[in-house]
């Protein structure tokens, strides 16, 4: 379904998307990195956007440079806010699916039917600059399925969208997925990438670091550096087990019953708690993750990429 080879997009002397090779069958995948990663120039340049400065790029088997057509086969739904005055979203949603073919009463049907999908019928001949955020990030859907693609891609699709829509716009993901279509949905949040069960690919620095199935994600993870603040019945003797492990960084003490952990590897010093309740007599009240976000992880990534060796502990 899509094929990069050896792809690079350099902006000036600014690496957008770094030495990319990936081959992706049809299927459902999250595309996952903090802003500014490249997931956007990477779908892009899939799309036939912009051009690679090098490798190729394949969609459907063909280069999707200038091949317009072939984009009657994806439905995009783009990260860049929009908005038209005194266009409806009945209007805008008809008016693209026209572009892809369709004659003006199929692709005023098309757009109704997208409008209703998404939640947005009662509302659809309202002016889209009278629409909250959410409203039109729903519009944005519309749009891109409308036209009924093989390929759903999605550039940050919950930006904006109160829980009941993120719950909305999930469930309609999953019934996309469940009936056979191909999709592609780039966040820089792990859950809501997580809820629709994809493989993963990570990018991070423009570069493709790691992909796999949920598992293979959360393996990852629980052998990623993670800060932890621990509360116990007794945090030096605690301290003091923690500190013979070769993963653990660093530790502070926080008050009197808590310490913070750096650890390079997160499942190590998870495994070592029940021993800790049981061999030391020590009570665990309380484990936190001060860092739920991926940077840390993306930057390990990085890290064993370069060769770059772990960091001596200090206590």
């Amino acid at each position: 379904m899509i094929e990069l080879n050896g792809v690079s997009r350099l902006y000036k002397t600014v690496i957008g998307v770094n030495d990319i090779n990936l081959s992706l069958d049809q299927g459902v995948y999250g595309l996952l990195g903090p802003n500014g990663s490249g997931k956007t120039t990477l779908i892009n340049m899939i799309l036939g956007q912009i051009k690679p400065t090098l490798g190729t790029v394949r969609l459907f088997g063909q280069n999707p440079w200038r091949r317009s057509k072939l984009l009657r086969r994806v439905g995009l739904c783009p990260a860049l806010e929009f908005s038209y005055p005194r266009v409806t979203s009945l209007e805008w949603v008809s008016y693209l699916v026209q572009m892809h073919g369709f004659s003006r009463a199929d692709a005023l049907l098309r757009a109704k039917q997208a409008l209703e999908l998404v939640s947005l019928s009662h509302v659809m001949n309202q002016p889209i600059t009278e629409y909250s955020l959410g409203m039109r990030q729903r519009a944005k859907l519309a749009q891109a399925i409308a036209h009924d693609p093989e390929l759903l891609i999605l550039d940050e699709p919950f930006n904006g969208l109160d829980p009941v829509g993120r719950y909305e716009m999930t469930a309609l993901l999953k019934k996309w997925a469940a009936e056979g279509r191909s999709l592609v949905l780039a966040s820089h949040i792990l859950h809501e990438v997580e809820a629709v069960n994809p493989s993963f690919l990570l990018i991070y620095g423009g570069r493709l670091l790691a992909s796999g199935a949920p598992d293979e994600m959360r393996r990852i993870l629980a052998n990623s550096p993670s800060l932890l603040t621990i509360k116990s019945s007794d945090s030096k003797k605690l301290a003091g087990m923690l500190s013979r492990l070769d993963v653990v960084k660093n530790i502070r003490f926080v008050g009197e019953h808590r310490v913070e952990v750096e650890t390079m590897v997160l499942a190590e010093v998870l495994n070592l708690l029940p021993n800790a309740v049981t061999e030391a007599g020590i009570s665990i009240e309380d484990v936190e993750s001060n860092d739920e976000s991926l940077k840390s992880l993306f930057s390990t990534l990085m890290k064993i990429q370069r060769g770059e060796l772990l960091a001596r502990k200090t206590l």
